[in-house]
């Protein structure tokens, strides 16, 4: 009888696949409405402009206001605290006070779920 080993190199090096996890439906966020999600245990906002999804970080950068009770203008998202805009499409300040981007997140539908995860 003869016994045969594959010895196989693996790299120690880390590479982390983030999954796309399922935050909601189609129908519960039409088009004009933004709601606060949860991916990875983070808050997100999850708005959709036009048939579009969008989601960056729900906590202000200026003093962590929650964007998802703020106002929603077409591509940007208003901080109900001091009036920070954000760009939903980069995540780029578009008026201070705040000084810092917000995080965005990959958004993919699959049928009738929204599909978020971290970029």
């Amino acid at each position: 009888m003869r016994i045969i080993f594959k010895v196989v190199l693996v790299s120690m090096s880390t590479i982390k696949t983030a999954e796309f996890s399922r935050v909601a439906s189609t129908s519960e966020i039409p088009p004009g409405i933004m709601r606060k999600v949860t991916v990875d245990g983070q808050d997100v906002v999850l708005a959709n402009v036009d048939g579009k999804y969008f989601a960056i970080g729900d906590v202000c950068t200026h003093q962590d206001g929650p964007l998802d009770e703020g106002t929603l203008d077409n591509y940007e998202v208003e901080c109900p605290w001091h009036g920070s805009r954000f760009d939903l499409r980069t995540g780029a300040v578009k008026e201070g006070p705040a000084g810092n981007p917000e995080p965005t997140y990959e958004v993919r539908i699959d049928g009738e779920n929204i599909l978020v995860r971290a970029k």
